[in-house]
């Protein structure tokens, strides 16, 4: 093990015992994370600096410009108006309305962030409507995003099968994936977490009374005036515009992050939001907190730890035949090191870990391939897992301790129902 890995883990380990203390912002334990792996070597500068360049920060800042200015349109409130009635004033009915509405969203959009923020003034609107608190219902929205991404055959899995496909053909199996293979492995999912969401991870969640102004201040303008009929139409038109344009954003040619850039900048533009204050009102720590948190991943990326982690899981697995273990070890493993690693890396460090070791016992790889990819794109327990982490702790003011003692039945669960369901239908031998 070389000294930079050791001095890697090491800052990961300090990082990890600031967020749970939370003793000072995470932010700044973020910021002090990135600042400690490029004076130790463990970041080049351009790594230390890439988060703030990154995709997903893009798509974090624009998407949280979108929904601000959605939030301030008299759509919002005569939508929330409207699903309450229709709910009959239940608010789970009306709540269970806009996690049905987040599972087909998180199919159709491929990036869970921009999902998950446009869900967000919905639910954050239906919440003030009844006296609700935030953080009982922001969590487990985040979790069905994130842990419904790309399930159905649309888009995303398509994405996925692609990616598989190549991994295969590199490694030299005769064998192509399809979007339908991750549906047959994971449609579940489509009906365990909004049920969990809506009857029993509300429940977990602890009941934070917020200012619901602090949390909301980057919709308000300096001069506090309500908008035009022309900004308040245009905000209405931008935001589903917006969201046409990422659903089609492959047959458009266009990259998630430029779709949600415009999107912020013509709320802008428009007069929807006051060019003189929205930057000063966008939540800054929380996208400084996951730049930090990007790049603590980048360097364990970097310095090898998720290769070390690969190759202990291949020596563990052994010669073991029987499906359900070699199930949980190819869905646990990259489950835990993507709360702490890009999904992507995680995928591209244990896809070839699982193909080899099924060269090596005759196994068919398709169940186990779906399983790395779903416990690589499944995390919701730390802020460095996926953006949208952040903004649900915003939103809901949880801190570390409240993700996992909110998060950790569904975990189990999630856990369980792959393993044995997916090995079952897709078993490797």
């Amino acid at each position: 093990m070389n000294t930079q890995l050791i001095i890697c883990l090491a800052i990961f380990a300090a990082t990890l015992v600031s967020f749970i203390l939370n003793r000072i912002p995470l932010w700044v334990t973020a910021m002090t994370s990135l600042a400690l792996l490029y004076l130790t070597g463990c970041l080049t500068s351009a790594e230390a600096l890439s988060g703030f360049g990154n995709s997903n920060t893009i798509v974090l800042v624009g998407m949280l410009l979108i929904a601000a200015g959605f939030q301030r349109s008299s759509f919002v409130n005569k939508l929330c108006d409207a699903v309450i009635r229709m709910a009959g004033g239940s608010f789970t009915k009306a709540y269970a309305v806009y996690i049905i509405l987040a599972v087909l969203l998180a199919n159709f959009i491929s990036s869970p962030v921009a999902c998950y923020t446009i869900i967000v003034p919905l639910i954050g609107s239906l919440c003030d409507r009844m006296n609700v608190n935030r953080s009982k219902v922001m969590f487990p929205a985040m979790v069905v995003v994130v842990g419904c991404c790309g399930v159905l055959p649309l888009a995303t899995a398509v994405q996925q099968a692609a990616q598989a496909t190549g991994f295969l053909a590199a490694y030299g199996f005769d064998i192509e994936m399809s979007a339908m293979d991750y549906f047959i492995g994971m449609w579940p999912m489509l009906v365990l977490l909004p049920l969990w969401a809506i009857f029993i991870g509300p429940k977990q969640t602890p009941d934070i009374k917020m200012d619901i102004a602090a949390v909301n201040q980057n919709v308000r303008t300096s001069s506090g005036n309500q908008l035009s009929r022309f900004q308040d139409t245009a905000a209405v038109v931008i935001f589903f515009a917006d969201l046409v344009c990422l659903i089609f954003a492959n047959q458009l040619g266009l990259e998630v992050w430029f779709i949600a850039f415009a999107g912020g900048l013509l709320m802008i533009l428009t007069g929807v939001l006051d060019p003189r204050t929205c930057m000063k009102n966008i939540a800054w720590d929380m996208v400084l907190l996951y730049v930090g948190s990007l790049a603590l991943g980048t360097a364990l990326s970097s310095t090898g730890a998720g290769e070390v982690v690969g190759n202990l899981v291949s020596r563990a697995v052994g010669g073991t035949t029987n499906n359900y273990i070699l199930g949980a070890v190819f869905f646990i493993v990259p489950f835990i090191i993507t709360q702490f690693m890009l999904n992507r890396a995680v995928i591209a460090v244990f896809t070839p870990i699982c193909l080899m070791t099924c060269q090596a016992m005759g196994a068919n790889p398709v169940g186990l391939i779906v399983l790395v990819t779903a416990g690589s794109l499944a995390a919701f327990l730390t802020p460095m897992a996926t953006p949208a982490v952040p903004v649900a702790m915003e939103q809901g003011g949880y801190s570390l301790k409240d993700l996992f003692s909110s998060g950790w039945l569904i975990t189990v669960l999630i856990a369980v129902v792959y393993i044995f369901y997916t090995m079952t239908v897709l078993p490797a031998f």
